[in-house]
C-alpha cells in the first residue's frame, strides 16, 4: 500500500468540480487524486491511504454515505462530506456517520482549501489548537475562557459543554435543542440561536480577541479554537 502523505482524495462525479478543487488543492502544496465515482471510492482511499477525503454526497454506483461507513470500518482519516443541499447536511448530523466536517454546493474553492487545512490541524494536533483555553466546571456550573471567568445560566453551560465536547463537529439547531431539550417541550430554532447569541456575547466579552462558536450558515454551530501565534 502506498502512503497517502498530503494527498487529498475528491470523490467527486463532476469533473469540472473535481478538477478545480484539484487545482486548488494544488496550489496549496497538496497532492490530489480524483475518483469519479462511489464503486471505485473505497477501494482508491484504502490504496492511496490519503491524509484527507473530500467526499461528495451524490455519487453514480455507491452513494457517499454507504462510502463514508465502509471507509470508517478500517480508517480514521478525516473526511469532509460535499452536498449541494444545506438541508441535507442537518440529516447526515443525526445519522453521526463519522464525517469530520460538511460543505454545502455552491463553495468557493479557496474555502474548501481553508477547511481542509484546519481538519488536517485538528487531527495532526489530537485536540484542537488552543483547546486549554476553555475550561469548564461541572460541579459549579462554571466557565473560564482565557483563564477569565464567564458567568452563563444553565441552559448556556449546557450549549458550550456540548459544542465544547467535540470541537469542529457541526452541531445543527434542531440537535441541539434535543439535547438541551430532552423533555421536548415547544421551542423553535430561534430560541437556540438567541441562547447562542447571548453565550457568544458573554465569551468574547471574557475574550474580545478570541472566537470559540461558530455559525455555519444554514445549518448550525460548532467550537473551533483559534490557531496558536
Amino acid at each position: 500500500m502506498s502512503d497517502g502523505g498530503d494527498t487529498i482524495v475528491i470523490v467527486e462525479d463532476e469533473p469540472q468540480i473535481a478538477e478545480l478543487l484539484r487545482d486548488y488543492l494544488h496550489g496549496s502544496g497538496f497532492t490530489a487524486e480524483i475518483v469519479g465515482d462511489g464503486l471505485h471510492a473505497v477501494d482508491a482511499i484504502r490504496t492511496i491511504q490519503p491524509a484527507l477525503v473530500l467526499l461528495d454526497l451524490m455519487l453514480p454506483g455507491k452513494d457517499g454515505l454507504a462510502v463514508c461507513r465502509e471507509v470508517r470500518e478500517f480508517s480514521r482519516v478525516p473526511i469532509i462530506m460535499v452536498t449541494a443541499r444545506v438541508e441535507e447536511i442537518d440529516r447526515l448530523l443525526g445519522l453521526e456517520i463519522g464525517a469530520d466536517d460538511y460543505i454545502c454546493k455552491p463553495f468557493s474553492p479557496r474555502e474548501v482549501v481553508a477547511r481542509v487545512k484546519a481538519v488536517l490541524r485538528r487531527a495532526a494536533a489530537g485536540r484542537p489548537p488552543g483547546a486549554g483555553l476553555l475550561q469548564l466546571d461541572e460541579q459549579r456550573y462554571e466557565a473560564r475562557v482565557a483563564n477569565q471567568p464567564v458567568a452563563l445560566t444553565a441552559v448556556e453551560f449546557q450549549l458550550l459543554k456540548l459544542l465544547a465536547a467535540e470541537p469542529g463537529r457541526i452541531f445543527s439547531r434542531n440537535h441541539l435543542m434535543d439535547r438541551i431539550y430532552p423533555d421536548h417541550r415547544v421551542v423553535s430554532d430561534r430560541t437556540i440561536d438567541s441562547h447562542i447569541k447571548k453565550l457568544r456575547r458573554k465569551l468574547e466579552t471574557a475574550a474580545p480577541e478570541m472566537e470559540i462558536i461558530h455559525s455555519v450558515y444554514g445549518v448550525g454551530y460548532k467550537v473551533e479554537y483559534p490557531d496558536p501565534d
